[in-house]
């Protein structure tokens, strides 16, 4: 997984909306849903074909939202959590759940 500064976008469950994430697995499906929610945007979940059966079910995440960029909206500061701190790469990327907006701040470990 990597942000990426191209928009994409797409259909899902016939809304035409952002993709955020393709290929994301159901835990992952539940945090980004949880997070964009709480930041106002109405969430659009559809499972992916699998080509064999015995494949992994993964979803394809997006947003009603057509001028949403996740790239942007993190490094403009623009996403918060619930306790209302700011979401860094690592916190959106689930690397790390502490948030350090200030690169300066972070406490290495």
């Amino acid at each position: 997984m990597k942000l990426e500064g191209k928009h994409k976008f797409g259909e899902i469950d016939g809304k035409r909306g952002t993709i955020v994430e393709k290929g994301a697995t159901k835990e992952r499906v539940e945090f980004l849903k949880e997070l964009l929610e709480h930041n106002g945007f109405e969430v659009l979940i559809q499972e992916d074909k699998r080509r064999k059966e015995e494949d992994p079910v993964t979803y394809t995440i997006g947003v009603t939202d057509l001028i949403f960029n996740p790239t942007i909206w993190i490094y403009e500061r623009k996403l918060k959590t619930k306790d209302g701190k700011i979401v860094t790469q690592d916190y959106w990327f689930q690397r790390d759940e502490e948030v350090f907006p200030q690169y300066w701040e972070k406490k290495f470990k």
